[in-house]
């Protein structure tokens, strides 16, 4: 097929937009993220005023569709968001991607103020931070009334009850509307969060909740994310599981100790993998335990690469056969102190 010819006729009424979010950015967001920021770079060139509740009916999503979009914006560092007392929203301010990276903000126009024309209906819970901790939202029987009767948000529901074949009690409905509304995922998302893990024979919602939040840390916003990121896991703990010789269902405490090697101490797989080998050479009983103790000594050594395995085993080596060496040394000047006459001891080795 061959190539598009593109004319451009001249005109100044435009909107320019950065190669680098057309290169790096836009690919990885959806419909709702990918208007409401060209929305927002139309806006500010112009030098208008906008607000939460303008962007939403021009768009036809609700307030809280437009907060969630403007919060993955600010997950990718592509623009920062200002907050009054009431942790509504009041300001914005887009980061120059040319200029990236850098710690500074640099607006791409003056600050952004939002016409407060009528009062925002986003709750405080779902513009504060999200922290690690993840200190959930007290949801009030209003809340999920509305959630339950609202046409997008009870899709969620419906899908939900099929995959876990019941109907939701309200602590589950407040988890969903928590990963919703707080954690900030997409339907297709926890569409395919709760496919995941009932596939994984997991029905729990505690389970599928931390699940959510592991995603959630680790920024995971798209279906092809997570997709992504459940092939790489997958693959790795199955590979964990098989050098160490063990062929049941990971737990909970072992999922611990893959998240504490691979996130907290730094290692790829490989590394890991060759921890496994020694330990299911050393030892059948608390594997886990012992291969965690080897990564946390291979840490302390400095390994990142597995070539620096071999140089510390051979250095390891080194040093006790020096120290065997003295030993021997010190045990032969014992013999010396004590005078031992060896061609009388040799004859009477022989004589016997």
């Amino acid at each position: 097929m061959s190539p598009l010819k593109i004319y451009k006729e001249n005109y100044s009424d435009a909107t320019v937009i950065s190669n680098r979010f057309i290169d790096e950015y836009m690919k990885e967001a959806n419909d709702a993220q990918l208007k409401i920021y060209l929305y927002l770079i139309r806006m500010i060139s112009a030098n208008l005023p906008t607000s939460i509740s303008h962007i939403a009916d021009k768009f036809n999503h609700t307030e809280k569709d437009v907060v969630r979009a403007l919060k993955y914006w600010e997950k990718n560092k592509i623009l920062t968001l200002e907050y009054d007392d009431s942790k509504n929203i009041i300001g914005i301010r887009l980061q120059d991607l040319d200029k990236m990276p850098t710690a500074e903000i640099v607006p791409l126009a003056a600050k952004m103020s939002f016409v407060q024309d009528q009062p925002s209906t986003v709750s405080p819970a779902i513009v504060e931070e999200p922290v690690k901790a993840f200190e959930k939202p007290v949801y009030s029987n209003d809340d999920l009334k509305a959630f339950k009767n609202n046409e997008q948000t009870a899709q969620i529901l419906f899908i939900a009850e099929q995959y876990l074949g019941k109907t939701l009690s309200m602590t589950e409905v407040r988890t969903i509307l928590f990963i919703y509304d707080y954690l900030g995922f997409s339907i297709d998302l926890i569409d395919y969060l709760i496919e995941y893990c009932v596939g994984k024979d997991k029905k729990e919602i505690r389970y599928i909740e931390k699940v959510a939040m592991n995603w959630a840390e680790e920024n995971i916003t798209t279906v092809k994310q997570a997709k992504t990121r459940s092939s790489k896991y997958d693959k790795a703990v199955y590979a964990i599981m098989k050098a160490l010789g063990r062929s049941n269902e990971i737990t909970d405490k072992e999922v611990t100790f893959v998240k504490k090697w691979t996130s907290e101490l730094g290692f790829t797989n490989d590394i890991i993998l060759a921890a496994c080998e020694r330990t299911a050479l050393a030892t059948d009983k608390h594997r886990f335990e012992y291969t965690d103790g080897i990564l946390i000594k291979w840490k302390a050594a400095g390994i990142r690469h597995k070539d620096d395995i071999a140089a510390l085993e051979a250095q390891f080596q080194k040093t006790k056969n020096t120290a065997n060496n003295k030993a021997v040394a010190g045990k032969f000047n014992d013999f010396k102190q004590n005078s031992y006459d060896f061609a009388s001891l040799e004859q009477e080795i022989l004589s016997n």
